[in-house]
């Protein structure tokens, strides 16, 4: 039987995801993330509501009130904070999630403070320049080593205080989004903003077959994954089935590619729920989905905050493939349209 065509969903995917990426979210700082979100589900015709929190809820509608299910994804990201202004004007960061020195040395990055705008900067190694630093290629990338230098005429950290930059001000790092004619989708932040993207594309498909769902299905676009508490609470009544739409890893050891959806069997917190890692894996069959089924080493998503929380519920995680996770990540518009392929045919 011949694949139903996904195409101008996948682009819509694709579309927003690059709008949402370029909207900085490190975790903590996420309103306008948020609001954005629910304004775009909202403009599809259907409710969402922040939470308390700070995420987005939305109802996809459905009968079956009592046996819901709850899609989380997540728009937080990776970033920095300001930890110390250094005598030279200089900021030493700490950092906010899974980011890394190491590959985001020579990015540049934008410090919002709290009442006094915005200022750009770049992240550097202390004392860059290769022609004086003779231990350049041997220093250790860390936080301590490692400094954001602002774009303004800051050469003590008088002159920083002066411009309003204060201990505990964001730091977002740029995301460099670009979508190559192949179809290869490279940028910060993949994880998870892809996701939300792909969470779009279902509901743009719901709204444009006139689908009423047979359960009630809800997104919620959590927050504070990044930190481990994203999907903690906000759980609407009547579900009884969760599963992170979040990315799927791509790396040594996996089957996944970045144009594949990938449902996984097991992280470093323990096993999925076998009649959920089962139906995904039936569902994909079914609907020509090209999918992989992988054991993620290191990895934790939002549905185990939930099930931590001690909601009773049947988990699962699915996510188009990523590679260099919580780095420069890539995908492929073909692994998005694989993971929306196998949501439509699992859950609607």
């Amino acid at each position: 039987m011949k694949k139903k065509s996904l195409k101008k969903y996948t682009d819509f995917i694709v579309r927003q995801t690059e709008a949402l990426l370029n909207i900085d979210s490190p975790t903590g700082y996420t309103e306008n993330a948020a609001e954005w979100v629910k304004t775009e589900f909202e403009k599809l015709g259907f409710d969402a509501a922040l939470t308390t929190k700070g995420g987005v809820i939305v109802s996809f509608g459905g009968e079956d009130r009592e046996n819901g299910l709850l899609l989380e994804a997540h728009a937080d990201t990776l970033g920095g904070m300001v930890a110390e202004i250094k005598g030279n004007g200089r900021l030493k960061l700490t950092n906010l999630g899974g980011m890394n020195p190491n590959n985001a040395e020579t990015e540049n990055v934008r410090v919002i403070t709290k009442f006094n705008g915005i200022y750009e900067g770049t992240f550097q190694l202390c004392n860059a320049s290769l022609h004086v630093n003779t231990e350049y290629n041997n220093t250790k990338r860390s936080w301590d080593t490692c400094e954001v230098v602002l774009d303004e005429d800051v050469k003590s950290r008088d002159d920083a205080l002066k411009l309003g930059i204060s201990v505990g001000d964001f730091v977002c790092f740029e995301p460099n989004v670009r979508v190559t004619r192949s179809g290869y989708i490279k940028s910060r932040f993949l994880d998870d903003k892809l996701s939300v993207g792909i969470l779009f594309g279902l509901a743009r498909y719901i709204k444009d077959e006139n689908i009423t769902p047979k359960r009630a299905i809800y997104a919620h676009i959590t927050v504070f994954e990044e930190v481990g508490h994203g999907g903690s609470g906000s759980v609407p009544a009547g579900c009884t089935e969760a599963i992170s739409v979040d990315m799927g890893c791509v790396g040594d050891g996996l089957q996944c590619t970045e144009k594949q959806v990938s449902i996984c069997a097991k992280d470093s917190r323990g096993p999925y729920s076998y009649p959920v890692v089962k139906g995904l894996i039936e569902a994909a069959k079914m609907s020509g989905a090209d999918y992989a089924v992988d054991i993620y080493p290191s990895y934790g998503s939002d549905v185990e905050a939930t099930l931590s929380a001690g909601n009773d519920l049947k988990h699962g995680l699915i996510g188009a493939g990523v590679y260099a996770s919580h780095g420069y990540e890539r995908s492929h518009r073909d692994g998005a349209e694989n993971t929306l392929r196998l949501l439509i045919a699992y859950a609607l």
